[in-house]
């Protein structure tokens, strides 16, 4: 059969060409623009992600993003969830300061968070200038535990080349509560114990009152349970205990009132640990459990019909065999 290209003109056909070509640069000139970020407080600049789960289609920008700056140098705060938006923040804090990034902070090993740091690994090489890559000293292990995943995910969902350099560990690794001088502005660092993740780390600037906590606290878009109920608990009750002033969670939006920002993930975290500890108690099995507990603590939350059922599964395995 002769194709549809050939019966067209040559003038249609010049200008599908054209048309195309326009749509292509087009996407990629958006693939390459400098991410927005917004200052939050003085020298504090926030990159809200998208509230929807990590997919090719927003192209994995979906958490949120820091930027701090000293009168030395910059810190950055997690790095996006794929190459792009790495090279896109990048673009972004060239754009805010002359200054040059010392240190990448990633908060806990998920993709969302990490796939960004390979942007960062030669900025500044030229004048000796590498940024230290800092995480949770479980981080180095989570993530190459999972590299091959996220890899995957990239050359077969996100069509993006996906070598192993993609995967940047840290080069100082965070067990005690360490502090971070970026000249005129110091960043408190915590490993906290096994909570949304076994990795998660907090970064605390008290000179803006604002804390970056991660995944450790999610607004809007529902808190997922990759490492212990029972300890990300106790973890969000010494959170609420460091005296910040504004909060600027995994996912959602900044908050000024972090005791307020924070009740409704404490409530559904309340709600999943007593829920699925009645059910076990009850004889309920895990399929159960998953179709009946906490469906009216999940409902309020974005993206419930893609990890409720999870965190329920988590919770169920955590709390079965405890005493």
């Amino acid at each position: 059969m002769t194709s549809m290209r050939r019966r067209l003109p040559l003038s249609l056909r010049l200008a599908w060409w054209i048309v195309g070509g326009a749509w292509l640069a087009a996407a990629q000139a958006q693939d390459e623009a400098p991410l927005s970020l917004r200052e939050v407080a003085a020298g504090v600049f926030v990159h809200h992600g998208a509230q929807e789960d990590w997919l090719p289609g927003n192209g994995g920008n979906v958490s949120n993003l820091g930027v701090v700056l000293g009168q030395r140098c910059v810190a950055v705060v997690d790095t996006g969830g794929s190459p792009a938006i790495g090279l896109r923040l990048r673009r972004a804090i060239g754009l805010i300061t002359p200054l040059p990034v010392c240190y990448v902070i990633n908060t806990h090993a998920h993709p969302d968070h990490v796939l960004g740091n390979s942007a960062f690994v030669n900025v500044g090489a030229a004048a000796g200038d590498v940024p230290v890559f800092v995480a949770h000293a479980k981080f180095a292990a989570a993530l190459s535990g999972r590299s091959r995943y996220y890899l995957n995910s990239l050359r077969r969902d996100f069509g993006q080349a996906a070598g192993p350099e993609l995967i940047v560990l840290p080069t100082r690794a965070v067990e005690e509560p360490m502090d971070l001088d970026l000249g005129g502005r110091i960043l408190h660092l915590q490993a906290w114990p096994t909570a949304h993740t076994d990795n998660d780390l907090s970064v605390y600037d008290r000179g803006s009152g604002t804390l970056f906590s991660g995944d450790l606290v999610f607004i809007g878009h529902m808190p997922v349970v990759d490492g212990s109920l029972r300890g990300w608990l106790k973890v969000m009750d010494e959170l609420g205990r460091l005296g910040a002033t504004r909060i600027v969670p995994g996912h959602g939006p900044v908050s000024d009132d972090p005791a307020a920002a924070m009740a409704p993930q404490a409530r559904y975290l309340g709600a999943l640990l007593t829920e699925t500890r009645a059910a076990i108690k009850a004889g309920r099995t895990i399929r159960q459990a998953v179709e009946t507990v906490g469906q009216d603590a999940a409902r309020p939350w974005l993206l419930g019909e893609v990890f409720h059922r999870r965190n329920v599964t988590a919770a169920f395995a955590e709390l079965e065999w405890e005493e």
